[in-house]
């Protein structure tokens, strides 16, 4: 049977505008479990993001409950939820966000540093080789190609070693064939590793890879579908 590793209860989050308050999700119930895949699908402003954040502890609910492997996120402030993070939880971003300075070997290796996850893992340079840039690995984000720098980022996350990948639009800055040869990185790294992977996707090809999927509509959980 499998684990659960995450859940959301009746989760609400809003921000507030002025005088007036903006629901940025309401009311949302979400399980995610061991070795799930999942879309997160919705137009631009749906929530998406804002969910993904709920699940990984980066934003606290306004309403609601989150859950991370037994221990309330919701209920802890921004610097525990940062230390339960640390356990288990990583992201891919829609933009690489790798640091400049440091060469793609470096990044790699200062996530693998500070992660505080004690589970085996591959080292670095062979994170860097399993995404396809060993000869790359001397060189600083300016000088990769968009593709280049997602596949960096996406073995930064891997060099965490996650339990849950949470991945929000990660060829939403790549021309097709780019996102789509990541998008067969990733899903070949998750049938190694073994993750549980959530994805937030406008695109309906990227949403049929995967074995759920969960539509937002103005913050709201709409329709829930699942696919062989």
């Amino acid at each position: 049977m499998s684990e659960r590793l995450a859940s959301c209860r009746s989760v609400t989050v809003e921000h507030v505008d002025g005088d007036s308050r903006v629901a940025a999700l309401l009311a949302v119930d979400l399980d995610i479990e061991e070795h799930d895949r999942l879309a997160l699908v919705g137009r631009s402003g749906s929530g998406k993001t804002t969910l993904l954040h709920v699940l990984g502890g980066l934003v606290a609910p306004t309403e609601g409950s989150v859950e991370w492997r037994g221990v309330q996120l919701s209920t802890l402030d921004a610097a525990a939820r940062a230390r339960t993070r640390a356990h288990g939880i990583a992201y891919v971003f829609q933009g690489a966000n790798l640091f400049p300075h440091l060469t793609a070997f470096e990044n790699v290796a200062f996530a693998a540093r500070v992660s505080r996850n004690d589970r085996e893992g591959p080292a670095p340079l062979d994170l860097i080789a399993m995404v396809g840039l060993s000869d790359r690995a001397d060189s600083l984000p300016s000088e990769l190609s968009g593709g280049e720098a997602q596949r960096v980022a996406l073995a930064r996350a891997l060099a965490q070693r996650p339990l849950l990948l949470l991945c929000d639009e990660p060829t939403g800055q790549l021309d097709s064939d780019t996102g789509d040869r990541v998008l067969d990185l990733i899903d070949g790294l998750q049938h190694a590793f073994g993750f549980a992977l959530v994805t937030a996707t406008h695109d309906a090809d990227v949403a049929a890879r995967y074995g759920r999927e969960v539509e937002l509509d103005d913050g709201r959980v709409v329709r829930v579908g699942a696919f062989a």
